[in-house]
């Protein structure tokens, strides 16, 4: 990743224009190409930006601090150096993606290991099932052999409920899985969610992490 600190103007062409008068701003350009133009006082949003696949050219000459960022649309973002007040670059390698919290992860394996905690006749196809958009949590059978997917949170809410949607959206796309339902499973379920999940046709299933973990009776409530 390229970190440039610069006092610039920036311009921008494709389907419409937009201009950003001059200002030290922040200029990241990452592995993957794209570019993207910060100000210090907006969290993590970009004022402008260039996704991939796109190209980046340097200026020399008359056009020296000239940035020209084109994607494959023939859309452009220009960045007008003014002044230069830092540039570095890092070799950040490869993330290792986000780390589900300990108890989330923990609910996930127990679960798994004791599926017919869901219902009679439940077993379990995989943990960590795989999809385009990221792995499902847990994927199983209930007792017709249909498939169900599992969304597993400490605590549920309505972003979880489009986690699921989204993984159930490809899942019934493949014919060898379809139909697939969906089950949200938490230690708490917002009544929003809740609202949400069932309005999609998903169970709700509130989860006790210590009758899970053999501590307390162990009993699961559907609702």
């Amino acid at each position: 990743m390229r970190l440039v600190i610069a006092r610039c103007s920036v311009d921008y062409a494709g389907r419409l224009t937009a201009h950003l008068p001059s200002a030290p701003r922040l200029i990241l350009v990452k592995a993957d190409g794209s570019v993207s133009i910060h100000a210090d006082d907006r969290a993590y949003k970009p004022l402008n930006w260039m996704s991939p696949p796109c190209t980046l050219k340097e200026g020399s000459g008359d056009e020296a601090g000239v940035w020209t960022v084109v994607n494959k649309a023939g859309e452009k973002l220009i960045i007008t150096m003014e002044e230069v007040l830092h540039d570095s670059s890092h070799e950040l390698g490869i993330d290792p993606g986000l780390i589900k919290d300990g108890v989330e992860a923990h609910l996930q394996e127990l679960l798994a290991d004791r599926i017919e905690t869901l219902g009679d006749g439940y077993t379990l196809i995989r943990r960590e099932y795989m999809t385009a958009i990221g792995p499902v949590d847990i994927l199983c059978r209930d007792a017709s052999g249909a498939t169900v997917a599992v969304e597993i949170k400490r605590r549920g809410e309505i972003d979880g409920v489009e986690q699921l949607t989204r993984y159930l959206e490809l899942l019934n796309r493949d014919p060898h899985l379809a139909p697939v339902r969906g089950v949200f499973a938490a230690q708490e379920i917002k009544p929003q969610a809740r609202v949400l999940a069932t309005d999609r046709g998903m169970d709700c299933v509130v989860l006790d992490y210590n009758a899970l973990r053999g501590i307390e009776d162990d009993k699961l409530r559907l609702f």
